[in-house]
């Protein structure tokens, strides 16, 4: 899977899902201190799923309308690196193929899947 992962998400996720087969891009690595538009523009342009746990990537893909390839925001129950990695596995354990082209928001307890706005 073609990922692209946030800088606030950190590193270790990054270290996992490169370590789990998936070709990532690391905004941290690549485009540090990218603005959020900046960074969605570049997913969309490399074909990618964005991995982020900031909500202003909500605003601009749900609420403004805004392309993308899919979106997974993670909100763990604290933001230890350990609690970011378990929320990425269960969703890529359980609905990998849901992520692309839909907004998904996970959690310790549970995951929401909604589709792209026509």
């Amino acid at each position: 899977m073609n990922l692209l992962v946030d800088e606030s998400t950190g590193a270790a996720v990054v270290t996992f899902l490169r370590t789990a087969g998936h070709d990532v891009l690391s905004v941290g690595e690549h485009m540090p201190q990218a603005d959020d538009q900046d960074i969605l523009t570049r997913a969309v342009q490399d074909n990618r799923i964005l991995v982020t746990n900031d909500k202003d990537f909500g605003e601009l893909v749900f609420r403004s309308g805004q392309p993308h390839r899919g979106l997974l925001l993670i909100r763990p129950r604290d933001e230890s690196p350990a609690s970011r990695i378990a929320v990425v596995q269960a969703v890529l354990a359980e609905w990998a193929d849901q992520l692309v082209d839909h907004f998904v928001v996970a959690t310790q307890s549970g995951v929401r899947i909604r589709a792209s706005k026509p």
